[in-house]
């Protein structure tokens, strides 16, 4: 599953559950109204919905939503057993209840009875607990398969991070695959290298495989009493770049005496996250999906002229495949119509002298190897346009940090820039509209950063409606 998926299912969870408790206030209505002597359907069908009612549901919609994401529901549910989310279910819409009830206190409602709240509390949590078990026996089946993986990495070689590691392995179904090991030289290592897991680098090392690999999660199962200093450096690391860090439950090496000490150790708590998952993400996955297929279909016409054009005019694809680093590190293929000379990535070396601009990237006013149409479409930004497929394939937003090929992802000199990484890159964001090519590099960087920490639905809207404005006027577009 594709991160768009598993953002989807989020949602879809969501609305999904919501669309449940609806459903469940609405049967249990009908059931006791039905109960009711002298009351018919007919009677049902006619009564008026008031704007204060209205207004109640909305309020409840809102309250309900808010406490199931406080009890966690839609957090990821790996390593929790199916009774601690069966549980979590059942507080979840037994305090949904207890909201109607509270109503029914201060305000005058009358359908709302004692069984009217037996009847909606037990259909609710039926249904809502039936269909997470439902999703929750598909995503592991999917996960059995090689779908939805979660790349992770062990801060130490102990034997809870051993025992850890073989029940993530023993536990196909949890979809979470032990890239490798990271430790520094200890008395027990030989024990270590008997279990055959890879040791993929050293503490020191640790940044390094930060930088140059694909990792979802860090989970640290370090002594804390003798590298408590090592373990806050790790969270640190890895926050910088916006990756989940995950913690070993009983992280002092605490006599457990629970029969359950093993069930404990072998969950894992999360310190830090970058996933601010909310209403606004799904307006803004659906406004991706839904503006791209109007652009597409609205340029369709400037599509097939651009392309007759770029085919006329020089030889080669008429479309630029090139390799960018896109959200966690992963590389996907970015489409562009293809502005310059074919051979022009081999030509590279020969006029990277010339590079106008600071830090890692590469630009220069007159490149050589651009096409004489090809500056017409950089001008106008029409060799954007196929970025559109894109968006619809998940691997990038209407509005993001824009991906950067590999070369200028190395060429990164600081970790903190690499947290533009943790969300999934745009076509434009607050770069396109503050300058583009003029704007430097370290300033560009800033730009993503508080495009990140001030992320919002207005904040996507408001800068598509300045990307327009700034493509006309064709400032820094080089």
């Amino acid at each position: 599953m594709t991160a768009f998926g598993r953002q989807i299912l989020i949602k879809a969870a969501k609305l999904c559950d919501l669309a449940v408790m609806v459903w469940s206030f609405g049967l249990a209505s009908v059931l006791v109204l039905y109960g009711t002597p002298g009351f018919s359907l007919a009677d049902l069908l006619s009564m008026r919905v008031r704007v204060k009612n209205f207004a109640l549901f909305a309020g409840f919609l809102l309250a309900w939503h808010t406490i199931f994401c406080m009890f966690g529901l839609y957090e990821s549910r790996r390593l929790s057993v199916r009774k601690a989310e069966v549980l979590d279910v059942i507080k979840a819409t037994s305090l949904a209840v207890a909201i109607v009830c509270a109503a029914k206190l201060i305000g005058r409602l009358e359908m709302v009875t004692p069984v009217f709240l037996a009847i909606f509390w037990f259909i609710s949590a039926a249904t809502v607990v039936s269909s997470r078990l439902t999703i929750r026996y598909i995503l592991e089946r999917l996960r059995v398969r090689g779908r939805n993986l979660r790349e992770m990495v062990i801060i130490g070689t102990n034997h809870r991070a051993i025992r850890f590691a073989r029940n993530i392995q023993a536990k196909p179904a949890l979809g979470c695959r032990v890239l490798g090991f990271v430790d520094q030289d200890w008395h027990g290592m030989e024990t270590f290298r008997q279990t055959g897991y890879p040791l993929a680098c050293d503490l020191e090392r640790f940044p390094r495989l930060l930088r140059e690999r694909a990792i979802d999660e860090v989970v640290i199962a370090l002594p804390m009493k003798s590298l408590y200093l090592e373990a806050s450096r790790i969270v640190a690391l890895s926050n910088e770049q916006g990756i989940v860090v995950g913690l070993l439950n009983n992280p002092f090496n605490l006599t457990l005496l629970s029969s359950k000490a093993e069930e404990i150790e072998d969950t894992s708590i999360t310190l830090c996250s970058n996933s601010t998952e909310n209403w606004q993400h799904l307006v803004k996955r659906t406004l991706d999906v839904s503006l791209s297929l109007v652009a597409t279909v609205v340029f369709a016409p400037l599509f097939v002229v651009t392309a007759i054009l770029v085919k006329l005019t020089s030889p080669g694809p008429i479309f630029f495949m090139q390799e960018r680093v896109g959200l966690n590190k992963r590389r996907f293929r970015m489409c562009k119509f293809r502005t310059m000379v074919q051979d022009a990535e081999q030509r590279m070396a020969e006029i990277e002298h010339l590079n106008e601009v600071s830090g890692p990237v590469f630009k220069i006013k007159k490149d050589p190897r651009i096409t004489p149409i090809g500056r017409i479409l950089r001008a106008a930004s029409i060799d954007e346009l196929p970025q559109l497929f894109n968006v619809l394939k998940s691997d990038m937003s209407l509005v993001g940090p824009r991906p950067l090929p590999v070369r200028d992802y190395e060429g990164f000199d600081q970790d903190w820039k690499r947290r533009r990484f943790s969300v999934r890159p745009g076509i434009t964001c607050l770069w396109q509209i503050n300058g583009r090519s003029t704007t430097p590099f370290e300033e560009w960087m800033k730009l993503d950063m508080q495009y990140i920490d001030q992320w919002s639905l207005w904040l996507d809207l408001k800068i598509l409606a300045m990307t327009v404005p700034a493509v006309l006027k064709g400032a820094g577009a080089s």
